[in-house]
């Protein structure tokens, strides 16, 4: 069952948009050790990278900017409240993650701001009671060690904790300029640790109370020119979040309700190790964030109907080292609709509407439509129709900064970007074969981009994108094997210089081969990433390269308890870049030992 795509609880076969569902028996078989990892498999995903492990991540979903995609954690927004305004997925340690919902296309008559190009939605919580303990080595110095337990006291509380340690002492990521010169030859190391505590008390068959905190401490070593008049190199970055959450669940046959707040901060601190965190060269990016929500779904004879209320509140404390020079806050309500009705056994409708009130530029209505059709026995037509925004963000708005370079100033005169999209798929089972097929056509306006000028630069509401694309995906057994393919093509375009979009290949394609033999069990993944451009450090573009990526994977059940995993990561060492200037890692080796009981 999913319920991120309408806000109600519906089985996978019933959605219309495209979906993937990523179990934690998904990750353990793929042996990810990042949640960048397990999303670079996804159809319509693409990643890049500056360097390994930790490093600073953009994730471009069927073509659109890494700003437009929602990431949820259980629900509830990832805290965004600070300087980028969008999500570094390289942040969330992987052990955290139990399930993941993915979403292709247009939310924001469901979710309001960031949904243009899809929802991610990272679920926390363990399906069953239990204790699992993992320990895992591999390249360049990688160790992690983690564990997770969900236990009952008494007949109706149960208690959920779970901890992480990760390190890596990383390679160098090699920075350039535009000489090609290296910035800072050394190792950009990674760490993470993470604590997950959770509580769910089941008063009667019908009313669940939870309570849950979790927080990571990250620290990225990264490379960067040294600033000779300040006598300073900023290349370590130190990330604090925490997230607090409660809430109220009632469902009976027909009607469910939730109740819930989450409070959640955030430091990051970019600085320089001789001079320490709070050293006049460093910068600390400081938010929090407030999110209350009311939600209610009603199933009817043929469907389903959603609707509820949501609040968000986001602001960045004054500090002498942030790049808001006074308190800034955000503040967002929103109300929704959505539904999904049966009109007669092969139609399917579903619509949905929202009504956001934003602090800067009040009101923003959004909504979607679409509609699927069973003309044969197992073959189905849908098609879809949806507006999305995304609101700009504290940065954009209030920045403020200057240095002998010149001077950033925010723009509290900017607009939302807006984006209007359609999509037509088919989808069927031939046979073994159940294959799905879509095509989505995306216009954006008021794209928000960085206007360089003299002293002063700001954004500005300048720019328009159009977005083309195509996916086919299809899974199939043939005896001990199964098969997962996706082909994408994506045209992402800048409709004012007609130029293709920073970082995003036009071509991919995605292989999973997995198999068992005598309880061995193997995974076999291709990726093909087709070229792209990307910037050099004169501003010039530039084309990079592409690549065909081979991993395998292995693991062997010594006891009923006890499992051992491995894993070589590109097989044949290919040396290529998804950033301009930076490195990937070559090859690599990783072995694990999972202990459940």
């Amino acid at each position: 069952m999913v319920v991120s795509a309408n806000r109600f609880e519906q089985p996978l076969s019933s959605i219309l948009a495209p979906v993937t569902v990523v179990t934690r028996e998904d990750i353990d078989h793929w042996q990810s050790n990042s949640v960048i990892d397990v999303l670079r498999r996804l159809p319509g995903v693409d990643v890049a990278q500056s360097g390994g492990m930790g490093q600073l991540s953009s994730l471009f979903i069927r073509g659109t900017e890494s700003r437009h995609v929602l990431v949820l954690i259980d629900g509830v927004r990832l805290n965004q409240a600070g300087i980028s305004g969008s999500s570094d997925m390289s942040q969330i340690p992987i052990s955290l993650v139990q399930r993941i919902e993915y979403i292709r296309g247009a939310r924001s008559a469901v979710y309001g701001s960031d949904a243009i190009g899809g929802v991610i939605n990272i679920i926390t919580r363990r399906d069953n009671d239990g204790t699992t303990l993992n320990a895992g080595i591999g390249s360049y110095g990688y160790q992690n060690y983690n564990g997770s337990t969900q236990q009952k006291i008494g007949e109706n509380t149960t208690v959920t904790g779970a901890a992480a340690y990760t390190h890596t002492t990383g390679f160098d990521v090699e920075a350039r300029g535009f000489s090609g010169d290296r910035v800072q030859p050394d190792k950009d190391g990674f760490l993470s640790k993470s604590l997950w505590l959770g509580v769910e008390h089941q008063f009667s068959s019908d009313i669940i109370a939870y309570a849950r905190a979790y927080g990571y401490d990250n620290r990225t070593d990264y490379d960067a020119y040294y600033d000779k008049y300040a006598d300073s190199q900023v290349d370590t970055r130190k990330l604090y979040s925490r997230t607090y959450e409660t809430g109220l669940k009632y469902h009976n046959d027909k009607y469910s309700t939730m109740l819930m707040g989450s409070y959640g901060t955030t430091k990051d601190y970019n600085y320089d190790p001789k001079y320490g965190q709070y050293a006049k060269f460093s910068n600390l990016d400081e938010s929090k964030q407030y999110n209350l929500q009311w939600g209610n779904s009603y199933r009817l004879e043929k469907g389903n109907i959603s609707a509820g209320i949501d609040y968000q509140h986001q602001s960045i404390e004054p500090s002498g080292y942030t790049m808001i020079s006074e308190k800034q806050t955000l503040n967002n309500t929103g109300v929704y609709l959505t539904g999904q009705y049966a009109l007669i056994d092969s139609v399917v409708a579903e619509a949905a509407v929202r009504s956001d009130h934003h602090s800067e530029f009040n009101w923003h209505t959004t909504w979607q439509s679409g509609l699927s059709w069973e003309f044969y026995e197992g073959y189905k037509l849908v098609g879809s129709y949806a507006t999305a925004y995304k609101a700009p963000n504290l940065s954009q708005l209030y920045a403020y900064s200057s240095s002998d370079w010149g001077t950033t100033k925010g723009n509290p005169n900017l607009k939302p970007e807006e984006s209007k999209q359609w999509e037509i798929g088919i989808e069927g089972k031939t046979g073994p074969l159940f294959w799905q097929l879509n095509t989505y056509h995306n216009d954006i306006n008021n794209l928000i981009d960085y206007k360089y000028g003299n002293p002063i630069s700001t954004y500005e509401n300048i720019g328009k994108a159009e977005i083309k694309g195509l996916e086919w995906v299809g899974e199939v057994n043939t005896g001990i094997f199964h098969h997962q393919i996706t082909y994408q093509y994506t045209d992402p375009r800048d409709k004012e210089k007609d130029e293709v979009l920073l970082r995003r290949a036009k071509q991919q394609v995605k292989y999973q081969l997995d198999w068992t033999v005598y309880n061995l069990d193997m995974g076999l993944t291709y990726q093909y990433i087709g070229t792209r451009y990307d910037k050099m450090g004169n501003g010039l573009r530039t084309k990079v390269g592409g690549v065909s990526l081979w991993d395998i994977t292995a693991a062997y059940p010594i006891t009923s308890h006890l499992t051992i995993r491995g894993k070589i990561a590109n097989m044949f060492d290919k040396d290529y870049e998804s950033a301009y200037g930076y490195r990937t890692a070559g090859r690599e080796y990783f072995l694990t030992g999972s202990y459940n009981f």
